[in-house]
Parts: structure tokens; C-alpha cells; sequence
């Protein structure tokens, strides 16, 4: 499918725009300006009054001021480095406008004596004289049209300025065709909001600071379109995924009533209404493409293998892929006990596995007598081969992306896919990252998990804490010491993990404190954990690495250090560590102070509130989208005119009408969705338009 002729001259070379060179588009990249349509997404982000007064004696200086005078005498500077200075008169003032470095010939032309110009620029009074220096515009008056009353400003970047935007602009706007609608009619209707030519002209050309406004109808309208055609994207990818012929997999409930019933407790009734959801993907003919969202200690593991018992009551196989081999080795362990009372065989596959072992595990799975797999990425490996996969979950999205769910899809010609993450997320966020995916949420904690005491100290109480540490120690408790985040560096990292494992061995003696580090050979990481596990040390000094997964239930408290300098996600996630068993846990926040007004907002946010969805708003109205999962890899989309955090309405609105144009129109065939094919071409969108041709 080819870009559609129509939008041929906004795609051309920014070059072929009046004014600017092969040079200068090569400055305009810095702004993501490559073609001419580009510029029309590079909206202002301010503006300056231009609005004509007779005279400066109406304004407060300092003040931009536009105004119509009559030129009087020049003074070249008397001394170099000194001003080149120009006497002018509007209605009821005389001024200065004034030059440095400036050519006397030119300003001659510029500004000649006698004649009327029209001036505009910042004025100031210095030592009773007003004085405008370097005004920005000076024109003639019969050519006073050409300065707005309201002046747009835009970003720039090195090489770019701000005329050369603006001639860019008009340019890129003269080249724009009269698009049909892709918007929804009743939606448009309701909004108020303009077609989408006049929604670029009129951001372009705002009439006053409300026209820069996220609240205005033409922003509104060109965040929407960019909100639609990403949600569409995602629907078509989504689309795409289902249209592998599913496979329908219906479980009998025995052996999930079995593993049921060894349970200590009951399962909460968010996971009961998740297993059904699920459940009914599972059943359906179409591929399950499924986001488990569940903060930490809401019984998410559980579902997971309910869910892949369903895959083997239906008589194929299932996987379950965790990010690091210390995870995938505990689901294993914590799985297996789940798996003798369900009867069915559980094998564990990572890269440590090699030659025969390997091999025997292989062999075992082709041949359909493996009925539930864990491992690394290990297992996309070429030679792994199911006899049946029928269901992939897959644990902590961060690292997992798009590509990887299809590629994962493509192992089992048509295996359902099941995502699981400890990390709440947003609506708005989880939407613009998942929404290819269907939601299901534990928002409950199961019965027994008692709450976790949280309490702030200042670290120059650092004695009274490991006094404290010593004394729950020789009770038989065991802790975990986070240590700071230094800069941004691994190596820092460690050397502060080194230097408070010295300190905590002496106060502590030998054999009680463990160490755990990125730095760390996988060998001696595993060895240290396993240690801690087994109750053989008693407190375990690490750096972040113990964030995700690690599961001990015997440990009751949890000491971060300088908590101040880790994101709220981060704490809430390492607090989860404890409070995993039946004794009551306590997680201290050690800071230093003085804290800042935003540090100590995050570290009250985790003192007061246990629930990860409420932190996780709170999260992203602090820090911003592409913060909050970390730009680089949280496959966040980049908007150039929607604004996540405060438009998060607007993407929810977006996604349902995305599905139901494609409910109603799978292959954008219709009027609408012609033009919607125009939008995802004007976006970028060429994966969605290569998605909507192989269908």
C-alpha cells in the first residue's frame, strides 16, 4: 500500500520550503523536523502581544510594546564596544532604539531619518531614558499586516530561528490538502472541535495565551488525532495477533479444583473474577492477548497457573517467562507444590541448562510429557519445540515488548498470551503502552497479608536502626538493607553496597549478613540469595537488584537507604519484599536531610498508602509519563501535540472508538476509514498500515 498522492508535498524534502537550505534542514532534525509535514506538528508554545498602542506612555515598562514612530537622529557609538543609538518619536514619547555591533550603513536603510516605521520590542527604562535594544521587528508601515497581533513562539534549536520557523510553517500550511473527517461525527460534534485543516491553521495562528492552551479546540482536536491513530495502531496489532487462528481452550476445573483445595486460605474474589476472564479468552476461538495487573502481594503467581492449568485440562502445554534466571528459579520452587497437588509435571529451562539435561528436557517437551514449562528468554530459543502450547504467561512487561509478544505468539502457532506485572500502572499509561491488550486488575490483597508498618527516620538516627536490626536479628527476624542509588553508576552502586556490608558484618559478626550487587558473578548473586532464602544469613545487604520477584517470607523488615533519591514505584516496590508471611513487617525509610519539598512529597506518599495504584498516580502526576517508565525502554510512545498526564481522558476515549471503527471496519474500507488510512500515513503509523495490508 502506497502513501496516498494527496499528502505527496508534505512529505517531499524540507528543502523544497521557501528559505530554507540543505544547512538549515539539517538544524531543523534537532526539532524532529524532517519534512514539511513535520512542521506542522511543531506547535508554539507561547506567545508575545504584538497588539499596536499610539503611544509607550500607555504601558508599564518594562513591557514588549508595538508601536508607530517617526525616525529622528542616529549616534554612532564614540568608543568601540560602545551602543549605536537612534532617537525616535511615537505619539506622545520620545525613545531610543539600540544597536550593538551594528553596521551604521545598514541601520541607515533600516531606520532613515524623517520616515515612519512601525517598532516592536521589549522597552526598559535605564537611568530615566526609555530604550528598546535590538527591537525585534521594524517595518514599514504599509507592511505592518505582516506582524500578528498575538506572535507565536516556538521551540528552537541551534541553527533555527524563530522567522525561519514561521516562513516554515506558512509554507508547510500552503501545501496542506483539505482532509476528509476520521473523526467520529457525534464525538466531534459534542467536543466542538474544528476540522483538522483549520485545527492546524489555528494553532499555528493563536489569537492569545488561551489559544496555547491544552484546553483549546484545536489542540484538543490535533492531541485526539494523535491519540486515535496510535490506539489504532495498537487495535490493528491487536487485530493482527487474533487473526492467527486461535485456538479454543476449555478447561475441565479438576485440576484447578485440586490445587484449590491445598490452599491455606481461599482465593480473593478480584482473582476468582480474573481465572474467569481469562477463562473465557482462553475458550474463545480468538488468540487471548491479556495484561494481569496486580500490585505487589495480590496473588497474581496463583492466577497465572490456574491459567495455564486450563491449558493443560484442554490437553496442550503451557510456558511461563520470567526476565532474570533467579525469577524463573522461583516460580519454579514456589510452583512446584502447586504442581505435585494438580499432578502434573513441571520442568524449569534456562541457559544454564546444557548438553544431555538439555537435551532430555527437549526431547520430554516435544513429545507433549512436559505439561508446564518455566524459564528465561532461554525458551525462544530454536530448538525449543512444544507439542502443544496453548498459553505463554509472561512476567514483568517492562522488558517485553510488542515485537516479543508477537514473536512469543509465534512459537504456538496460536498460543494465548497472558502478560503478568507487579508494577500498577495509570489507566492513561496503561492504555498508551498496552492497549493492544485486554485489562484484568487485582485490586485486593488475599486474606492473611497483614499491612506493613512504614516510618521515616533521619539517617543520623543510623545507630539507634542498626541497634534496632541487631536486636530483631537475634530474635530470629530477618531483614534486607537497600542501599542507595549513586548517580546513576553500577560501579557506585557497588561501592556503597561494599562499604555498608563492611559495616553491618562488624556490628552483625560473620556469616549473618549477606551482599547481593549487579557487580557480582551470576554464581556468587545466586549463592548469596539461596543463603538468605534458606535462612542461613539473617540480613542481606543489596542494591536494587532485589526489586522485582524475590520472595522470602521470613523477612520482616526492609531499610532503605537515603529513600529519598529512589522513585515512589521503587519504594513501593521494594517495600513488597516483606510483609509476606505471617508476621507483622516494618519498612524504614532512612533520608537525609533536608529533604526537598518533592522528596519528602514521595516519601509521605509511601508512609500513608499501601495501595500501588493510588502511589502510581500520584507517581506520574509528580514526575511526568516518559519518567515514570523510563522513556528508553517503556516503548511509551513519543506525542508531539497530546499530553499524557493531563489529557489521560482523551486516551480512553481513543482506544473505544478506535476498536469500534475496526469492529465495524476491519480493513479501513469505508468512507471513515479511508480517511483514518490518511491519518495513520500523516502520524507515521506505517507499522499499522503494513499491519491493515497483509491482512
Amino acid at each position: 500500500m502506497s502513501r496516498p498522492e494527496a499528502l505527496f508535498p508534505l512529505f517531499a524534502g524540507l528543502e523544497t520550503l521557501e528559505g530554507i537550505g540543505p544547512k538549515t534542514a539539517r538544524s531543523f532534525v534537532a526539532l524532529g523536523v524532517e519534512r514539511p509535514k513535520d512542521l506542522l506538528f511543531l506547535l508554539p508554545h507561547s506567545g508575545v502581544d504584538r497588539a499596536r498602542k499610539s503611544s509607550v506612555r500607555e504601558v508599564t515598562l518594562p513591557a514588549t510594546v508595538t508601536v508607530e514612530v517617526e525616525v529622528g537622529g542616529h549616534f554612532p557609538p564614540r568608543a568601540k564596544g560602545k551602543p549605536y543609538r537612534v532617537m525616535v518619536r511615537d505619539a506622545g514619547l520620545e525613545f531610543q532604539l539600540v544597536f550593538f555591533h551594528a553596521r551604521g550603513d545598514f541601520l541607515q536603510g533600516l531606520l532613515p531619518t524623517g520616515q515612519r516605521r512601525l517598532v516592536s520590542g521589549r522597552i526598559e527604562l535605564f537611568d530615566g531614558i526609555a530604550q528598546m535594544v535590538h527591537p525585534d521587528h521594524v517595518l514599514r508601515p504599509e507592511d505592518a499586516a505582516e506582524l500578528p497581533e498575538y506572535e507565536p513562539v516556538y521551540p528552537l534549536a541551534a541553527g533555527v530561528t524563530q522567522k525561519l520557523v514561521i516562513k516554515g510553517v506558512a509554507g508547510a500550511l500552503a501545501r496542506c490538502p483539505a482532509m476528509p473527517e476520521w473523526i467520529d461525527p457525534a464525538l466531534k460534534a459534542r467536543e466542538g472541535w474544528p476540522d483538522w485543516r483549520g485545527a492546524v491553521e489555528a494553532a499555528h495562528a493563536p489569537e492569545g495565551p488561551a489559544a496555547i492552551a491544552l484546553t483549546n479546540p484545536a489542540r484538543q482536536r490535533l492531541a485526539y488525532d494523535e491519540l486515535f491513530a496510535h490506539q489504532l495502531t495498537l487495535s490493528l496489532a491487536r487485530a493482527a495477533l487474533r487473526r492467527g487462528k486461535g485456538m479454543s481452550s476449555r478447561g475441565t476445573g479438576v485440576m484447578q479444583g485440586k490445587v484449590l483445595q491445598t490452599l491455606p486460605y481461599t482465593q480473593t474474589a478480584a482473582q476468582a473474577r480474573a481465572v474467569t476472564e481469562i477463562a473465557g479468552d482462553m475458550a474463545s476461538p480468538l488468540r487471548m492477548n491479556r495484561l494481569l495487573q496486580g500490585d505487589v502481594g495480590s496473588g497474581k503467581t496463583l492466577v497465572a497457573f490456574l491459567a495455564l492449568l486450563i491449558a493443560v485440562e484442554a490437553g496442550g502445554q503451557g510456558v511461563m517467562m520470567a526476565p532474570t534466571e533467579i525469577l524463573s528459579r522461583q516460580h519454579y520452587d514456589g510452583l512446584q507444590p502447586l504442581a505435585a497437588a494438580a499432578g502434573v509435571r513441571l520442568e524449569l529451562l534456562t541457559g544454564r541448562d546444557k548438553g544431555a539435561d538439555r537435551q532430555a528436557k527437549l526431547h520430554d517437551l516435544a513429545a507433549g510429557q512436559i505439561a508446564i514449562l518455566v524459564g528465561t528468554h532461554a525458551v525462544f530459543q530454536k530448538d525449543v519445540a512444544f507439542k502443544d502450547l496453548r498459553l505463554a504467561v509472561v512476567d514483568e512487561q517492562h522488558r517485553f515488548g510488542v515485537a516479543q509478544r508477537m514473536e512469543l505468539g509465534a512459537k504456538g502457532a496460536a498460543a494465548d498470551v497472558l502478560v503478568m506485572t507487579a508494577t500498577p500502572i495509570p489507566r492513561s499509561l496503561a492504555l498508551a503502552s498496552y492497549g493492544d491488550m485486554d485489562v484484568s486488575v487485582l485490586d485486593e490483597k488475599p486474606a492473611g497479608r497483614k499491612a506493613i508498618r512504614t516510618a521515616l527516620i533521619a539517617s543520623s538516627r543510623m545507630d539507634e536502626v542498626i541497634a534496632h536490626l541487631q536486636k530483631a536479628v537475634a530474635a530470629g527476624a530477618q531483614a534486607y538493607w537497600v542501599c542507595p542509588l549513586v548517580e546513576d553508576s553500577e560501579v557506585l552502586d557497588y561501592a556503597s553496597a561494599e562499604a555498608r556490608f563492611a559495616v553491618m558484618r562488624a556490628a552483625m559478626g560473620e556469616g549473618v549478613v549477606g551482599l547481593v550487587h549487579g557487580q557480582l558473578p551470576p554464581g556468587e548473586k545466586d549463592a548469596a540469595m539461596a543463603a538468605f532464602v534458606a535462612g542461613q544469613t539473617k540480613l542481606l545487604v543489596a542494591t536494587t537488584v532485589i526489586e522485582v520477584g524475590v520472595n522470602v517470607p521470613n523477612a520482616t523488615i526492609m531499610v532503605i537507604e537515603r529513600a529519598e533519591t529512589f522513585g515512589l514505584a521503587q519504594l513501593h516496590q521494594l517495600r513488597g519484599r516483606v510483609g509476606r508471611g505471617s508476621a507483622e513487617s516494618t519498612c524504614l525509610l532512612l533520608y537525609q536531610a533536608p529533604l526537598s519539598e518533592s522528596g519528602e512529597r514521595r516519601l509521605r506518599v509511601i508512609r500513608d498508602t499501601e495501595d500501588g495504584f493510588r502511589i502510581a498516580e500520584e507517581d506520574l502526576s509528580m514526575r511526568g509519563a516518559g519518567d515514570l517508565i523510563g522513556t528508553a525502554q517503556s516503548g511509551l510512545p513519543q506525542f508531539r501535540v497530546a499530553d499524557l498526564e493531563r489529557q489521560a481522558g482523551l486516551m480512553a476515549v481513543a482506544q473505544s472508538d478506535a476498536r469500534r471503527l475496526l469492529n465495524d471496519d476491519p480493513t479501513l474500507e469505508s468512507a471513515r476509514g479511508k480517511a483514518a488510512r490518511l491519518l495513520l500515513w500523516l502520524l507515521d503509523q506505517d507499522r499499522a498500515i503494513r499491519l491493515l495490508s497483509v491482512g
